[in-house]
């Protein structure tokens, strides 16, 4: 006679809710990443879990036209939309790399509503970088 295998995390209590819940958030950290082919935009909480994001081409705009103002003023937006409606009031900005939607971006989240305790650039400066590699022998 076979031996019964026992079950293992079975949902005997039936169903169980989603993890991502809609959680109070009154301050958190808006990141925005513009390089030149593409602007990324996430929103944390003030202990770095990622509540939001959006970026250009989850927006839907492809080739040349993701690494636009437009399209860094329209992903700002979206990515913030959500995380208003959960609450948030205050949030620091942290900028990063040198695209053309760091102002756009910076723009529509001025124009959100948050207060902004401060805008900070982080964008890693090279003093005087890797070492380059060996020259070849010819």
């Amino acid at each position: 006679m076979a031996k019964a295998i026992p079950r293992i995390g079975s949902h005997r209590k039936g169903r169980f809710s989603s993890r991502k819940s809609t959680r109070r958030i009154p301050k958190g950290v808006i990141h925005v990443q513009a390089s030149f082919h593409n602007t990324i935009v996430t929103v944390t909480d003030v202990r770095g879990q990622v509540v939001s994001w959006s970026s250009a081409g989850t927006c839907g705009f492809r080739g040349r036209r993701r690494g636009t103002p437009f399209a860094a003023q329209t992903i700002a937006g979206k990515a913030i939309r959500t995380v208003v409606d959960q609450g948030m009031k205050r949030a620091n900005v942290m900028i990063k790399g040198p695209g053309l939607g760091r102002d756009a971006a910076l723009r529509a989240i001025r124009r959100s509503g948050i207060l902004l305790t401060f805008i900070r650039d982080v964008t890693p400066l090279p003093h005087n970088g890797c070492r380059p590699p060996k020259r070849r022998r010819v």
